[in-house]
């Protein structure tokens, strides 16, 4: 289930693999091709920047599917999403050798290596975000709507260069430290996190709308943070009692 690699090693084919796992490729490639759609619907992104990521559902092979480098988003199809390794390395996925993966991938590698818990990330060079990233600066909680999706501040982390996998240990750093599902790297922009890949554009959207509202606060005068016996409790609030459950729409058919 392997051919020789760039690199000299092993290469994964994907017509290898057992159906199972094609399967839950191919079912990926389409959640990951369709949620770059509300990259730009949210204008979270500009040109080809940014990307979505989401590990394979799979207890055989561990994979991820994230978008190709430097394409432009009304061209990307679940057909040209790339698959990789967890080690960063673009498997025989029926894509031309030339097009490789985001140039993020080495992050998003780290993440799903070190955080098992995460099935998806995105990455994004938002306006409001990235301005807060500029300044080496984390946005503090003072509106509810970030006790609830973030569990308190957005932390900043460290400065790092793409490359390798520095900006992934960067993420992983803050966020486990954090509550947040989202951190700003500095000096370059916002990675989020999620269970799946919806998941982590959604705190994406939210990340980037919060950062607007603060920022406008601050014009005004100095933002009141929230008590932090306030925040948990919206948090746990937001988190396990919101929105519909999943015992209760069974109830409901």
């Amino acid at each position: 289930m392997s051919r020789p690699g760039q690199g000299g090693g092993e290469q994964l084919v994907l017509t290898e693999l057992p159906e199972a796992v094609q399967q839950a490729v191919a079912a990926t490639r389409e959640r990951v091709a369709a949620l770059h759609a509300e990259l730009t619907r949210y204008e979270l992104v500009v040109w080809t920047a940014g990307n979505v990521s989401e590990r394979v559902p799979s207890e055989e092979v561990e994979l991820f599917v994230i978008k190709p480098s430097g394409v432009s988003y009304d061209e990307l199809t679940p057909a040209s999403m790339v698959v990789c390794t967890l080690d960063g390395a673009k498997i025989a996925d029926g894509t031309p050798d030339a097009l490789t993966p985001s140039s993020d991938t080495a992050a998003h590698a780290y993440v799903y290596q070190h955080m098992p818990e995460v099935g998806g990330v995105v990455h994004t060079h938002s306006t409001y975000a990235t301005a807060w990233a500029a300044r080496h600066e984390p946005i503090p909680c003072v509106i509810t709507m970030m006790a609830d999706e973030f569990g308190g501040e957005i932390p900043v982390g460290p400065f790092a260069l793409i490359g390798d996998d520095s900006i992934g240990r960067g993420i992983v750093q803050t966020l486990r430290e954090s509550r947040s599902r989202a951190v700003l790297m500095a000096g370059h922009g916002p990675f989020t996190i999620g269970k799946d890949a919806r998941e982590a554009v959604k705190a994406a959207v939210m990340c980037e709308d919060v950062a607007r509202t603060v920022h406008i606060a601050r014009q005004l005068g100095e933002p009141k943070p929230i008590a932090q016996s306030d925040v948990d409790s919206l948090y746990e609030r937001y988190q396990n009692v919101y929105g519909q459950r999943a015992d209760d729409a069974k109830e409901q058919q």
